[in-house]
C-alpha cells in the first residue's frame, strides 16, 4: 500500500484525496438503498446494506491512515499538507457519518410513517445531492493545480463551492419542516422509534454541512494562493 500512496501522489498530489473521497462516495449513495429497502420494510436488506456500508468505511479508514503515515515530507506539495491533511479529516468524517445513519437505521426495525415520508426523501435526496458537489470539487483539484489555482479553473470552482453552500442551506429548510412532521407525529410512535427518527434526520442533515466544510475548506486553500 505504501508503493501505491507514493504512486498516487507522483500522478497528482491531489490523486490520493480523489482515491479516499471516492471511498466516501460509496458510503454515502449506498444511504439511497438503505432507505429505500428500509421503507420496503426488507429489514434484512438494511443490515446486508448496513454492513456494506460499514466495509466501504473502513477502506476509505485504511486509505486514510496510509495517506497520513506516508505522506512524503520531501514532496512538494502545491497547498500546506496541513490543508491537505484537514480536506482529508472532512472526507473520512462525512464516511463515518455515512456508517452512522447505517448504524442507527438497523438498530431495529422502524418504519417511516407516510406523515413525512416524502419529505424525507427529498431531505435524503437534497444531502447527497450536496455532496456530490463536493465531490466535483474534490475531483477538478488536478485542473485547479494545472491552472495555478487561478484563472477560470478556479472562478468555475468557487461557482461550485457557492452551490454546494447553497444546497446545504436548501437541506435546512426541509429539515426543519421534517422534525416539525416528525414532532406532530410523535404519539403515533414509541419513544424509542422517534428518539431514532430524530437521530436519523440529524446525522443525515450532517452530510450537507461536512459537505460544505469541506467546500469551504477549499475556497480557503483558493483564497491563500
Amino acid at each position: 500500500m505504501f508503493d501505491a500512496i507514493l504512486n498516487l501522489f507522483g500522478r497528482s498530489p491531489f490523486a490520493p484525496l480523489q482515491t479516499h473521497m471516492e471511498k466516501a462516495s460509496a458510503c454515502v449513495h449506498l444511504l439511497v438503498d438503505l432507505f429505500k429497502e428500509l421503507q420496503n420494510h426488507n429489514y434484512a436488506q438494511v443490515e446486508q446494506i448496513a454492513t456494506q456500508i460499514g466495509e466501504f468505511e473502513h477502506q476509505a479508514d485504511i486509505t486514510k491512515n496510509d495517506i497520513r503515515n506516508h505522506l512524503p515530507k520531501s514532496l512538494f506539495l502545491p497547498i500546506d499538507r496541513s490543508h491537505l491533511l484537514e480536506i482529508l479529516k472532512i472526507q473520512d468524517q462525512i464516511a463515518d457519518k455515512a456508517q452512522n445513519i447505517a448504524v442507527l437505521v438497523s438498530l431495529k426495525p422502524i418504519e417511516l410513517l407516510p406523515a413525512f415520508g416524502s419529505e424525507f426523501n427529498e431531505f435524503l435526496s437534497k444531502n447527497i445531492s450536496a455532496f456530490d458537489g463536493a465531490l466535483l470539487i474534490i475531483k477538478e483539484m488536478h485542473e485547479l493545480l494545472e491552472s495555478s489555482f487561478g484563472g477560470i479553473e478556479a472562478e468555475k470552482v468557487r461557482t461550485m463551492i457557492n452551490e454546494v453552500a447553497f444546497k446545504e442551506h436548501e437541506v435546512d429548510l426541509i429539515q426543519r419542516k421534517l422534525l416539525k412532521k416528525l414532532f406532530q407525529a410523535e404519539n403515533e410512535m414509541s419513544y424509542t422509534t422517534f428518539y431514532l427518527w430524530q437521530k436519523i434526520c440529524e446525522e443525515v442533515g450532517e452530510i450537507s454541512n461536512l459537505s460544505e466544510n469541506l467546500a469551504c475548506r477549499v475556497r480557503m486553500t483558493l483564497e491563500l494562493k
